[in-house]
């Protein structure tokens, strides 16, 4: 609790020292890493289609913002996750009978469906992307457009994201999703339908993804194709892993650390190499570094602390 208190100081004073729309992208990818993180940590399932989550609730909140006059921002983002909540039911019916690599790629296959979709239709804006999304104001009061008032509000929708995942993975359900983690021919054995709490936490996921992606149409009044790609959904698993996967703040630390990186080698001579490195920091975690940063210092704690 101290460490979140201090955390949470750190969020509410960052937008005084650093650039606000920087802050807001890091918050945006934090959560979808948690989302992915309850699916992958938590309940043992690789999904290579998250992308897919994150540009349909950017795509629908983006469209219903700049087409139907008098939608509120709030009801724009409720919109993009309601839609990517939908698309996620709808992956899980189809992809959660399989496992292990199988299920990663049935997740792929349809999240190259959806960005085959995306490139097809006129209303994305195709390669140029869906351009000029009006940020709106908060509930008619609050104006958006200044992004100090934008910072906080992804904050606060955050952190409420961040306090569900926790309360999720602590209760029953959560614990119920560890066991099928661990051993699922056990927790079959006990009694439990496997495949109804996959499809919830699957559910869950692709819900909390889509939020952060209509989030993050707002915050650069953009949605384009390159959320809907592979590349995206790799990413995420790099900042779940980083960080470290199956720890709560684990992949908050992780989206912190590559969106950094990646925009520290973007402004240097490394500009053309920021995929390789990334990929090599991944293939460095994998081998020296399995739990992430979160779980290698919780390791370190339990070890030298107990």
């Amino acid at each position: 609790m101290i460490l979140n208190g201090v955390l949470l100081v750190l969020l509410l004073v960052a937008p005084l020292v650093m650039y606000p729309v920087f802050l807001m992208k890091i918050l945006c990818f934090a959560l979808f890493a948690v989302a992915f993180n309850l699916l992958l940590g938590y309940t043992g399932l690789l999904s290579f289609g998250h992308a897919a989550f994150l540009a349909t609730g950017g795509y629908t909140t983006g469209y219903l913002l700049s087409n139907v006059p008098g939608l509120s921002t709030e009801l724009g983002i409720l919109a993009g996750t309601l839609m990517a909540t939908v698309l996620g039911f709808g992956f899980a019916l189809l992809s959660i009978r399989r496992q292990g690599i199988y299920f990663a790629m049935v997740t792929l296959a349809l999240a190259q469906l959806v960005f085959f979709f995306f490139v097809q239709s006129s209303f994305t804006g195709g390669e140029d992307g869906m351009q000029g999304i009006p940020r709106g104001e908060l509930f008619g009061l609050i104006d958006l457009n200044d992004n100090l008032n934008l910072y906080y509000f992804i904050l606060v929708v955050f952190l409420a994201c961040y306090l569900l995942v926790q309360r999720t993975v602590g209760s029953p359900f959560g614990q119920v999703l560890n066991a099928i983690k661990q051993n699922e021919p056990r927790a079959i054995s006990l009694g439990y339908n496997v495949n109804r709490y996959k499809i919830l936490a699957f559910v869950i996921s692709a819900a909390l993804a889509g939020l952060a992606g209509s989030m993050k149409s707002v915050v650069f009044q953009l949605a384009s194709l390159n959320d809907a790609h592979w590349h995206t959904s790799g990413e995420v698993i790099l900042m779940t892993l980083v960080g470290g996967a199956g720890t709560l703040l684990g992949p908050v630390v992780g989206a912190t650390f590559v969106v950094n990186v990646e925009y520290q080698l973007a402004q240097g001579p490394l500009r053309d190499w920021v995929d390789p490195i990334l990929g090599g920091i991944f293939v460095l975690t994998v081998i020296a570094f399995r739990s992430g940063i979160v779980g290698e210092i919780q390791k370190f704690m339990r070890k030298n602390l107990s």
